[in-house]
């Protein structure tokens, strides 16, 4: 199993935007050294606590400063952002990356943020398929385009002068285009089914119980299957809160302090998902009334903390519950206590996937 990074950051409200980012940016750079395979931002326009407003303007901020992690939009909320911005814009990041961009695309979750752009009542599902399918007809046709769709239409055939590249979009390095995952939500998503089918693979969100994710993998193989290829688990991508401390003490301290920022997160998503009737995706049964859904059910049941052994114990014991996945995405949450928040990565890291991936094999040896 590969160990990665998704971070969608929520901060706390005061919190000076200059350190956030810079933590957040730090985050990644870690990463990197710890030899994470991937890491993913997300991103909102209209939210405070989740402050990074461009996944791409974060990821070009870092991309120099990283040496081999591949950095992926986490994601690029299409309805919001015109098609040809996130052709052109793309192209460019995966060259400024020499080819180590991950494309994370979703119809976007805030509603606050679909307000702003003017498509809260829209059909937002219609809106992302008919941009993501204008990208890729951009990265494989040849200019003037001339699509014509239900929200966009694209051309440059009046502009067009060939000869000196007016009019023209750039293609990305990776061809015909870098990866594409989209971030699997609902429970027994059909959505991942249809991202399987054109060859994309999925993000369990790090939010969910984990019967919704186990959901996730026949969704994945049934598009696969239509789609003609192998549903292989090492392109199942799943997130979660992790914490690791070298005592289990401090562990439990910094993972269930009501003040502190595993407990911060998840108090911000349940008050969302709630006020928008979203509660199912925190629910252990779908007939479990609303009022038995609780913060600190929530948090007792999402939070993996401990030293590394019984964290590693934890997550296989996760991985028994919802199959074998490929790559873990452990998530980023706010440093509360800078040296915790880096100390449990590096943890993670060194001390919890080797004995995770040791785990795993002796299992699948004793399987045969």
């Amino acid at each position: 199993m590969n160990l990665g990074f998704f971070t969608m950051p929520i901060h706390p409200l005061g919190k000076d935007w200059r350190r956030s980012l810079t933590e957040d940016r730090e985050a990644f750079l870690l990463a990197d050294e710890l030899g994470f395979t991937e890491a993913y931002v997300g991103e909102h326009v209209t939210d405070q606590a989740e402050n990074i407003t461009s996944c791409i303007a974060f990821i070009a901020w870092i991309a120099a400063a990283t040496k081999k992690i591949r950095l992926g939009t986490g994601t690029i909320n299409m309805p919001n952002t015109h098609p040809g911005t996130v052709a052109a814009t793309i192209a460019m990041l995966d060259h400024m990356l020499d080819g180590r961009l991950i494309f994370g695309i979703s119809p976007g979750g805030l509603l606050s943020d679909a307000e702003l752009f003017g498509n809260l009542d829209a059909d937002r599902n219609a809106m992302f398929l008919e941009s993501i399918n204008q990208v890729l007809e951009i990265w494989a046709g040849e200019a003037p385009y001339d699509l014509q769709g239900r929200y966009w239409n694209i051309t440059t055939q009046r502009t067009l002068i060939r000869d000196i590249g007016q009019g023209i979009i750039a293609r990305p390095l990776q061809r015909p285009h870098p990866p594409i995952v989209v971030t699997a939500v609902a429970p027994f998503s059909k959505g991942v089914t249809e991202a399987a089918a054109r060859g994309w693979d999925p993000i369990s969100a790090n939010f969910l119980m984990p019967a919704w994710v186990k959901s996730h993998w026949p969704k994945y193989a049934e598009g696969c299957e239509r789609g003609g290829r192998a549903a292989e688990p090492a392109n199942w991508r799943v997130a979660k809160s992790v914490f690791v401390a070298k005592d289990a003490a401090t562990a439990k301290a910094y993972a269930t302090d009501p003040d502190g920022p595993y407990v911060y997160y998840y108090r911000s998503l349940f008050t969302k998902l709630k006020r928008n009737g979203r509660i199912e995706l925190f629910k252990t049964r779908r007939d479990q009334p609303d009022d038995e859904v609780t913060l600190e059910a929530i948090c007792d049941r999402l939070i993996i903390h401990g030293t590394p052994e019984s964290v590693a114990d934890q997550l296989l014991a996760f991985q028994d519950e919802v199959g074998q996945f490929g790559t873990l995405l452990y998530a980023g949450k706010d440093w509360k206590d800078r040296e915790l928040g880096r100390r449990s990565m590096i943890l993670m890291a060194e001390k919890v996937m080797p004995r995770v991936n040791a785990g795993t094999a002796s299992r699948s040896k004793a399987a045969e």
